[in-house]
């Protein structure tokens, strides 16, 4: 029953049983704890709280905090989950029966619960919809498996004989890091991680959830996609075996999602591994969170309240008090910003050691390759790029990175130079090969005999060079070198120690054994000339991710970088995204914007924006500006508010959200602290 619902705005109440009075119909209430509080999966928001049900006697023994229920709720039977058993209700209040316990799995325990209420909280969501992210759907069959044997005594951490060299305490403060995880202490950090280490980033993880284990806590691991998701998996399996190891990654499909589920929340792996979701894993006695490049777009959430798998962990590592660590190829402003406020202290990596251990970076705008090659401004691929390939190709695989997928992601007419769009929906068009056709990439509609709208032209010019038509080219060039495409669409692990040229996207770049000789970096000026506040950031993070899979410069490993000259390009040089997001964190805390403060979007009907912006009651600490027409008949306002005013702003936009709901005003969409508002 709804404790609340004498609140304006609020649903009729539903007649149900006075819980102190005679109880009709037969039913006879548990003899202990007879009042569930349950929460039910709905999204509206004025109906985001807790609802108080009858336990009958017959659900007694089934109905455990944390398992699944369904109930009556305004006409309609719901889902959702107990949270807990009371002796009695507030009074007056009737109570509707419970309507049954759909599975004696505990799914929802509290320190997830709370998690996700404080997550809601922060992005001014409802809880129904973090949860929705938390706790996989339910494959019944899944829960009847025959579960192995479990093993006797604690699994042992890797053998010494297989054990790659410790690398962490290399770090200043590393050492220290691992002596107070393996102590049971609960420490915080920041890393950015030298390349070409034994082990890699994988084992950089495998050594602090080592230590984790040694205090006889668990640990969880949160990585952005697939591709990361099975190096870390592949490390920590090698190091304790399938059985202490558990994947709950949504990208592994519902069932061995939920078999992973089950792993954890059951207590049999102490070790849990995933994607932005596997941040709720229910870890038994949780001592480690480590979360991996949190730059990375995959960790944003896409569906509401769009919570991030950072400022999950940081919530979830406040709430447990267990240790984090923040690892990156790179440093975000956000990663930067812990630092420069003492939450987190940064693990340095020693000067002289990364020199030893990064690659050689040359970049085209360099003055003197400015001055052997004149028109090295003009070239995609300049001259130093190509004889560092050549040189390379002697030595190993050549990684080729380059901006964009497909052959020629976009064209334009080759008399005026004007944008060619498709005319049915004004999509820009495409080439998916040569001599082909050119397609529509909103729409797919081909567009045979195109004709220009501006001049009259037929023919086309490339706009944009992608992966594919960057492969055939380079396969012209060297005739006995294989090419290797690697994007998003046919993605590729891993690729031998033999010559060869990879072409990737960002995000794509597949690891070579024992490294590339040289990684040339494409397409640079087009990258950083997206309007974004966020642009040269992102840029940075790929160039040095791909940077990060090159030999050593001991070794012959060298990096070229295509761009002109920029903060991004001279940060690339020194191999230094600490101090790159360190200054970029002070030009933003100059001009009041995130992640130096925290920012709030609100965007629907024009009349519905203004009134719901109308209706905040703002201290003096909130900047609204507004509102921007997004496009015709819809107005976005932002907010701009301290980190230590969040939880009064966030409050302000749920209550105003659920009064909305409950008036049935048209919907306004609320993002909070989104990646892409600027």
């Amino acid at each position: 029953m709804d404790r609340s619902a004498d609140e304006p705005g609020q649903p009729t109440l539903l007649q149900g049983f006075d819980l102190r009075g005679p109880l009709p119909g037969g039913i006879t209430a548990a003899a202990t704890l007879p009042v569930a509080r349950v929460l039910l999966e709905t999204q509206v928001p004025h109906l985001d709280r807790l609802y108080d049900y009858l336990v009958p006697v017959e659900l007694d023994e089934a109905a455990v905090p944390g398992v699944r229920i369904r109930a009556r709720f305004g006409g309609q039977e719901l889902g959702g989950y107990l949270v807990e058993r009371l002796a009695e209700t507030d009074p007056g209040v009737k109570l509707q029966p419970l309507g049954k316990v759909v599975s004696p799995e505990v799914v929802l325990g509290p320190g997830v619960l709370a998690l996700c209420q404080a997550v809601a909280a922060r992005y001014a969501g409802t809880v129904a919809d973090v949860i929705r992210s938390a706790i996989p759907p339910r494959m019944a069959r899944v829960e009847t498996e025959a579960e192995p044997p479990t093993p006797t005594g604690t699994a042992p951490a890797p053998g010494t004989d297989a054990e790659p060299p410790s690398c962490l305490p290399a770090y200043d403060g590393g050492g220290d890091f691992l002596h107070q995880l393996a102590t049971g202490s609960s420490p915080r950090a920041v890393l950015t991680v030298i390349p070409n280490q034994p082990g890699g980033w994988p084992g950089l993880i495998v050594e602090a959830v080592r230590a984790c284990l040694d205090s006889g806590r668990g640990a969880l691991v949160v990585v952005p996609d697939a591709r990361d998701l099975e190096r870390a998996a592949s490390a920590l399996t090698d190091g304790w075996g399938e059985e202490q190891v558990a994947r709950p990654s949504a990208e592994d499909g519902a069932t061995p999602r939920y078999r992973a589920f089950l792993k954890v929340s059951r207590g049999r792996a102490r070790v849990a591994v995933g994607t932005r979701s596997a941040a709720y894993a229910p870890v038994r006695d949780l001592g480690l969170l480590v979360l991996w490049e949190d730059h990375d777009s995959s960790h944003a959430e896409p569906r509401a309240p769009y919570q991030h798998s950072r400022e999950v962990l940081l919530l979830r590592a406040q709430l447990t008090r267990c240790a984090l660590l923040v690892a990156s190829t790179s440093r975000s402003a956000e990663a930067q910003r812990l630092v420069l406020t003492g939450w987190a202290p940064e693990l340095t990596a020693p000067r002289q050691l990364l020199r030893a251990q990064a690659p050689r970076v040359t970049a085209s705008s360099d003055s003197f390759e400015q001055e052997r090659d004149p028109l090295l401004h003009a070239a995609r691929l300049p001259r130093i790029a190509w004889a560092a390939a050549s040189r390379a190709l002697e030595q190993g695989p050549v990684l080729v990175q380059v901006a964009r997928t497909g052959f020629l992601p976009a064209v334009r007419c080759e008399r005026c130079r004007e944008p060619a769009r498709c005319t049915e929906c004004s999509g820009p068009l495409a080439l998916e090969a040569a001599g082909g056709t050119p397609g529509c990439r909103w729409c797919g509609r081909q567009a045979p005999g195109w004709t220009c709208q501006m001049c009259g032209g037929h023919r086309l010019r490339a706009a944009a060079i992608g992966a594919d038509r960057t492969a055939e080219e380079l396969g012209r060039a060297f005739p006995q070198v294989p090419v290797i495409s690697a994007t998003g669409d046919h993605p590729r692990r891993s690729v031998p120690s033999s010559p060869s040229l990879v072409v990737a996207t960002p995000g794509a770049e597949p690891v070579a054994e024992g490294g590339y000789a040289a990684v040339l970096l494409l397409d640079g000026d087009r990258m950083l000339a997206r309007d974004e506040l966020r642009t040269g950031e992102e840029v940075l993070h790929r160039w040095m991710a791909a940077a990060s899979l090159a030999r050593p410069s001991c070794e012959g490993g060298v990096v070229v970088v295509a761009a002109g000259d920029s903060d991004p390009v001279k940060a690339l040089v020194r191999f230094d995204a600490a101090g790159f997001a360190e200054r970029e964190l002070g030009l933003r805390r100059d001009l009041g914007l995130p992640p130096a403060v925290r920012i709030a979007a609100l965007s629907g009907p024009a009349a519905a924006a203004d009134a719901f912006a109308g209706a905040l009651e703002l201290d003096d600490t909130v900047r609204l500006t507004g509102p921007v027409i997004e496009e015709e008949g819809v107005h976005r306002w932002l907010l701009f508010f301290p980190y230590g005013h969040g939880a009064a702003v966030t409050g302000e936009l749920r209550r105003v959200k659920a009064r909305s709901s409950a008036s049935r005003d048209p919907v306004v969409n609320v993002r909070v602290d989104t990646p892409g508002l600027l």
